[in-house]
């Protein structure tokens, strides 16, 4: 077991760097195609290879297809349900282990351990052991929520992010009883190619609704902060829509993402990370 592990999590790293590799190289013929389309200088850096490049760019035309190693990280999304495992830091208080508790409904077919003394590689194996398809881990400061960890199985990505005025079930006034439903999802705002990245590694942590659920997630994205909200709909006696709040209720923000799982923190590689510069330029958004 340890072996094949060993051996898929290779071919799973060859994979990506292949990927990297012929990413740099489609920017550069991009780069070229744009140039002779607008009919300018070929940049310096691409003049020797020009040739080359162009033989490339006219095969691509013909029929070349690129693939991403997204489609084996969730190359059984929406075919096979996926399956959580939700958990929280060391030593947890109250309040944490209530909206752990509270998050474990919101994701459907999951289910909710006690951390303990457990270490994250033990962790991570198990999970693996008993077909996870995710790890969400809860943290909190001070007694208040204030990080969610979404790793993905077997190998990754894991993001990181913030959660800030986070408010639970017990705290919603009317709060209306939690469906069991598959969810619906609504996105919006996420325009860039990490938005869509983003919107990935959240949306496959639900299962593909039926039509007739009544059940609506929102996440909602404002200048990098995506706003949560959950609710259930009905009709009333005239044919409204009446729209009521399940909550919890929160504001995320993504601040990282890894391509490896949390036991490999130290040597996988950062694919997005906030820098503090990005807090300050406005025009500067991401999501």
């Amino acid at each position: 077991m340890l072996k094949r592990q060993i051996r898929e999590r290779r071919e799973y790293l060859y994979r990506k760097h292949k990927e990297e590799a012929e990413g740099r190289i489609r920017d550069r013929k991009e780069k070229l195609k744009r140039a002779l389309d607008e009919n300018k200088p070929i940049p310096t850096e691409l003049r020797e290879d020009a040739l080359k490049l162009q033989e490339a760019i006219e095969y691509d035309d013909a029929g070349g297809q690129t693939f991403s190693s997204i489609d084996d990280e969730y190359k059984y999304a929406g075919v096979e349900d996926p399956k959580i495992m939700v958990t929280t830091s060391h030593d947890p208080s109250v309040k944490l282990k209530q909206f752990a508790k509270e998050m474990k409904l919101i994701f459907p077919n999951s289910k909710r351990i006690n951390r303990g003394n457990t270490e994250m590689p033990a962790l991570i194996n198990e999970c693996r052991k008993n077909n996870f398809t995710d790890l969400v881990v809860f943290h909190e400061t001070r007694g208040k929520p204030d990080g969610m960890i979404v790793c993905h199985l077997p190998y990754g990505p894991t993001a990181y992010f913030n959660l800030s005025h986070v408010v639970m079930r017990h705290d919603i006034e009317d709060c209306e009883k939690m469906s069991e439903a598959f969810p619906h999802l609504i996105f919006h705002g996420f325009s860039t190619k990490l938005g869509e990245r983003v919107t990935n590694i959240l949306k496959y942590l639900f299962p593909v609704p039926k039509k007739e659920s009544k059940r609506i997630m929102t996440f909602a994205n404002t200048d990098d902060l995506i706003s949560y909200r959950h609710h259930v709909y009905r009709k009333d006696e005239n044919g409204k829509i009446e729209l009521k709040e399940v909550g919890p209720r929160m504001e995320i923000k993504m601040f990282m993402i890894r391509q490896g799982t949390l036991d490999k923190e130290e040597t996988s590689n950062v694919e997005f990370r906030i820098h503090p510069f990005m807090n300050t330029a406005k025009k500067r958004k991401y999501l």
